[in-house]
Parts: structure tokens; sequence; C-alpha cells
């Protein structure tokens, strides 16, 4: 993500591996949102893959990197920038079902039958690399983990859509919103900025379609938050002005 220009930083600074990526010989390009304390395991586990995979390519704001139903061919990782995916509806609109930021894959939900069950399109511009998945059969072959490195992947991104739908089946507007502002403040803290202060690039109508609510409910909800005085709200801008207070919406 784009932040304000006092949290901005290189994407792509060199950072010490995690003991445990081997036996992947590390690149010397690491970017530092592969530190291990982003995500603890997961994050040696995306570090594996990563060190399979080759080139860059850059993602222009609004540029769809695959779309629903496409053919599965490669698995991504967000180098700089973030993502939304999306499922499409009966009624030809679009459900977002999820954010992702630097330092986490995309295109997982393509292994079950080699169809991209969402589509992916960068928030802004922004930068991936790739590893195709036939590539990454050929290797499993001969180096041991690798088939069990993807599996924990996709078994964290089931986990990560259950608690998606707990959320939404037992929250109310105000805490769901709470919830997903925590959630990008520890996500940006781990990755080293700050937690209290930053910019969005999701817009209202996203946050929205991720939480399942309406725009006007997810405007009216952030103007009850900044009467609380628990956060500050410039359009895009947050700044969380009591992060216990907001945990306990």
């Amino acid at each position: 993500m784009n932040f304000a220009p006092e949290l901005q930083r290189s994407p792509l600074t060199l950072a010490p591996a995690p003991s445990c990526a081997s036996p992947w010989q590390v690149r010397t390009n690491t970017p530092d949102w592969l530190n291990e304390r982003v995500c603890g395991h997961c994050g040696s586990d995306v570090l594996k893959l990563v060190n399979l995979m080759a080139g860059r390519r850059k993602v222009s704001q609004g540029e769809s990197l695959y779309r629903e139903h496409d053919r599965f061919e490669f698995i991504y990782a967000v180098h700089s920038g973030s993502f939304k995916s999306t499922l499409a509806l009966a009624d030809g609109c679009e459900q977002v079902n999820n954010f992702h930021m630097a330092g986490e894959l995309l295109g997982l939900d393509g292994v079950a039958d080699g169809r991209h069950a969402s589509g992916a399109a960068a928030l802004e511009d922004s930068e991936i690399s790739m590893v195709s998945y036939t590539h990454l059969h050929e290797l499993a072959a001969a180096m041991a983990g690798i088939h069990h490195t993807v599996i924990r992947l996709i078994s964290r991104e089931i986990v990560r859509g259950n608690c998606h739908m707990v959320m939404l089946g037992s929250l109310n507007s105000a805490q769901r919103l709470a919830a997903f502002l925590l959630n990008q403040s520890e996500n940006l803290s781990a990755r080293g900025y700050s937690a209290v202060d930053f910019n969005l690039k999701m817009s209202r109508g996203d946050i929205g379609s991720f939480l399942g609510l309406t725009l006007e409910t997810i405007s009216r909800t952030f103007s009850e938050l900044q009467q609380q005085r628990l956060l500050k709200v410039d359009r895009r801008h947050i700044v969380i002005s009591d992060l216990d207070g907001l945990a306990h919406v």
C-alpha cells in the first residue's frame, strides 16, 4: 500500500532471512516484508515460494491480474502495492472477498480445479513476481517440503475465510469496521509502518462489500467511531486515537 509521505520507505530493502528458509537459497533482493516477524511461520512459507519466483511484473491501478474462471497458471507474490480479490454475483455486481498487501500471495484459489475461483485487481500501482504452478510441481520432486508449504498456505487461506464468515455472522456494523481497521493496523505495524496513522487504498464501497455492509452504513459507521473519539477520518486517511477503545467497540 502507499502511505502518507512520512510513512513511505522502499519495499525492497534487504532483510535477514529466517533460519527456517533452508534449503531454499535466499536471494539478495529479498524484500523486507518477508522478515519472519510479519506473520511468523507463514512468513517463512511465503519466503520459500518467493525464492522460486522469477521476474517482476508491474500492475497498474485498476488492472486485473487474473479474472474469475481464468485458467490457473501462476502463484503470485505482492512485492509492493495492494490488490483486492472479487467474486462475480448473479446481478453483475462484484463482491470483494479479500484484500492483499505486500508480503502476501495471490492465486492459490486456482489450485482446486485449475480455474481461478475469484478475480484479482490492483488497488494501486503495484509490483508482483510469479512462479508457474507446473514448474512448482517439477521442483517439488527435487526439493522436499514445497508441497507441504503450499498446503499450509492454502490451509491458512481457508482459516482466514472461515474467520471472515464468523465475523459477518456475529458482529454488528461498528464491530465489523473496527475489526477491519484493527487488522489493517496490525498488518502495517508488522511491516514496520505506523499502527495508528495510515492511508486506506481500498474505497469505502470496497470495504462495505468486504464487510457485508452498504456504502451508506460504512460512511455512517465511520462517523460514529469518529464521534466516539476512537479515530479521525479524512477521506482515506485514518488516525486511530484509541486502539484499546476500538478493540472494545
